[in-house]
């Protein structure tokens, strides 16, 4: 008896349009600002930052900060009205969203022309934390926010030959107040600093070309790293802060631009530079689903709180998909 074929991929649930240029950003909002319905913030090559209504599934304002450079970062702060937005005009806004606002209340100035993202983390209201891409070409600088106190500057040692950070991760252990920053570099390593040591606790060889987007399931101590190669790195943090890489998945083709883990952590998703979004099974790296709809390299993906996956392409669109409902 012949084996049931696999079920073919699903089509999107819906798509969005109106970006007019290529989508380089994805971040949903589930705070007050959504009221009861995701908001979803896309950023694109031409300086405009959209945010969408998901249940209208159109457009609802346009931020417009960054002097027509290509936004690269989106992040809210956690109660909701405030959005973090990177362009490569070397300027990080912040904008208030409240009460149907939409003004620049402060911004910081960037150092790095790259396109390494920046990473938030929240210690406490009003504090957190803020890596960015410093001043020399291999620096991570730390900001308290919203003083703009410089933390410290994470310069590697002379010799290590790491090139320019190109995908950061702020994050801190349960059991520990010190916080720690998981770096990409441009060597297709990955390193863990420790923040107030200023030191590197480990680092690893994880690809032949440079890592373009890393996550990390902090409750696993273990992460995912995507390059420009055919690879994706599966590596583990274990009790005395050392990284080891634990397996790689090879892919058809080169090039993964982002990686993101759901929010549940059983599944992730990958952007491809070869029109595809990747679906994987988390704990056993099992692949899912290969999603094929976009005409241009992905260049994004996101998770909203409820399962629903955004990937937004060079081909000006942003599809959502509907797929393992969370349990």
């Amino acid at each position: 008896m012949a084996a049931p074929c696999p079920l073919p991929p699903p089509d999107p649930q819906f798509v969005l349009r109106g970006t007019q240029s290529p989508v380089h950003a994805l971040h949903f909002c589930e705070g007050r600002q959504a009221q009861g319905h995701p908001l979803l913030f896309s950023g694109s090559q031409s300086g405009l930052v959209h945010i969408w209504s998901l249940q209208m599934r159109r457009a609802l304002t346009t931020l417009d900060g960054h002097g027509g450079q290509c936004v690269t970062w989106l992040q809210t702060l956690p109660q909701g009205h405030q959005l973090l937005s990177q362009g490569r005009d070397l300027k990080l806004c912040l904008w208030d969203l409240a009460e149907g606002r939409n003004a620049v209340v402060d911004s910081v100035p960037l150092e790095s022309v790259g396109f390494c993202r920046s990473s938030i983390l929240v210690q406490g209201q009003p504090r957190w934390m803020l890596a960015v891409p410093g001043k020399g070409s291999n620096e991570v600088q730390i900001l308290e926010m919203p003083s703009k106190t410089s933390v410290c500057t994470l310069k590697p040692e002379a010799d290590a030959k790491l090139g320019m950070p190109m995908c950061l991760r702020l994050w801190q252990a349960d059991c520990s107040p010190r916080p720690l920053l998981l770096a990409g570099y441009e060597d297709g390593s990955v390193a863990l600093w420790d923040v107030s040591e200023q030191k590197v606790c480990s680092r690893i060889a994880c690809h032949e070309e440079p890592v373009m987007d890393l996550d990390f399931d902090s409750q696993k101590a273990k992460g995912i790293s995507g390059s420009a190669g055919k690879a994706l790195a599966v590596w583990r943090l274990d009790g005395q802060q050392a990284l080891q890489v634990c397996g790689t998945h090879q892919l058809t083709n080169p090039g993964i631009a982002e990686v993101t883990i759901r929010p549940d952590r059983k599944i992730l998703a990958t952007a491809g530079w070869d029109h595809r979004i990747r679906v994987f099974h988390w704990r056993k790296m099992q692949p899912l689903a290969v999603l094929a709809f976009h005409s241009a390299a992905i260049q994004c993906v996101a998770f909203a709180a409820d399962g629903l996956l955004a990937a937004g392409s060079k081909d000006q669109r942003i599809s959502l998909w509907s797929l393992y409902p969370r349990a």
